[in-house]
């Protein structure tokens, strides 16, 4: 592309800190951003990635159809909230004005296994327009490409362990929310843990409903099926929740949790495949007590075992960046909803963003 990317943001909570920052540093003209907040209405994005007035203000998300068809932005990075159903909307208004679209949120990575109905509609749309839909984050790589890439050095594998957390805290009430970070035991339990110890089928069938939002795991173990050519037999989840001796406080709650009381949860997934490998994931999202720090820990066993510890990635950093180094493959890419395991893994951004996407 010989001109700069002209980029959007939808979403200017705490990850557009980075992905804003991220986006010009690498040679983008972000001509638009949007959010529902009025207290971030009206600002100037500079004032919350820092640094020098950028001449850029943040416009009410219900405007956000009429610039898009006035401004023609090349791509628009969509940092909301965590489900398909909640950013469909978004993803639909972006595909009709011709403007690929990225998201952060967690389950647009592999939306295939959890909402079929939901990206089977946005992939028609896409088409439609001409344009590419995907999702990205620290799971793409962390969770994704680098447990793809570490698998090839293997002469047999008969499991992949992995367990990652993360601090609830750095990515907004939406997220911890959906951990059950807050709610009482009672609530845990009959909220989130009432779906333990069903059925493979039962589960899916719930999860396809949407009547049952499964952890990021879910996502993540249908995407490195689909990546090393897997085929799933049997999934299931189940849900921990997380506690604390001590009463901790929640900024991002806006409360105090007793002790005793969930802080978060840690979600299971293993899945079974047709080719004899099991995937044990765990993901533990919770508020932190102090000490405590994100891991990422991934162990194969077969021959030889081995195992990869990552101990406190920069885990929003590393979503954001991630995310912004997908764009050139994202908009290189056909037409459609293409989840990342279809994309080449990423590079290193050296030259600007543009220099990287082919004209067409």
């Amino acid at each position: 592309m010989n001109r700069k990317l002209k980029a959007v943001q939808y979403g200017c909570g705490k990850m557009s800190v980075y992905l804003m920052r991220y986006l010009l540093e690498k040679g983008a003209d972000i001509v638009a951003a949007f959010d529902v907040n009025p207290a971030v209405i009206g600002k100037d994005i500079s004032e919350i990635i820092g640094g020098n007035n950028v001449g850029v203000s943040v416009s009410n998300a219900k405007d956000a159809a009429k610039m898009m068809a006035q401004l023609k932005p090349d791509v628009c990075v969509v940092a909301t909230l965590s489900t398909m159903a909640d950013i469909k909307d978004v993803f639909a208004l972006c595909a009709e004005n011709g403007v690929n679209a990225i998201s952060t949120c967690e389950e647009s990575l592999y939306p295939w296994n959890s909402s079929p109905a939901i990206t089977n509609e946005l992939d028609a749309l896409a088409k439609k327009h001409g344009v590419t839909l995907s999702g990205s984050g620290y799971p793409d790589m962390y969770w994704g490409m680098l447990i793809d890439t570490l698998a090839g050095s293997m002469h047999k594998i008969t499991k992949i362990k992995g367990v990652s957390s993360y601090n609830v805290e750095d990515y907004g009430i939406a997220l911890a929310k959906g951990h059950g970070a807050g709610l009482t035991a009672a609530e845990f339990e009959k909220e989130i843990a009432s779906y333990n110890g069903m059925s493979s089928a039962q589960q899916q069938k719930l999860v396809e409903s949407g009547e049952y939002v499964p952890s990021y795991m879910w996502n993540q173990n249908g995407w490195l099926c689909s990546k090393m050519g897997l085929t799933v037999t049997s999934q299931v989840q189940k849900c921990i929740p997380a506690t604390h001796t001590g009463d901790l406080n929640s900024t991002t709650l806006g409360m105090t949790i007793k002790a005793g009381e969930p802080t978060g949860m840690s979600a299971i997934v293993v899945t079974e495949t047709a080719q004899g490998i099991t995937l044990e994931t765990e993901c533990i999202g919770k508020v932190y007590a102090p000490g405590e720090f994100d891991r990422n820990d991934w162990t194969f066993f077969g021959e030889p075992e081995t195992t990869i510890n990552v101990n406190r990635p920069a885990t929003v950093e590393l979503t954001c960046a991630n995310l912004v180094n997908r764009i050139p493959a994202l908009v290189n890419a056909q037409p459609g909803y293409v989840s990342s395991d279809k994309l080449p893994n990423n590079v290193y951004l050296i030259k600007p963003i543009n220099e990287y996407i082919s004209e067409k």
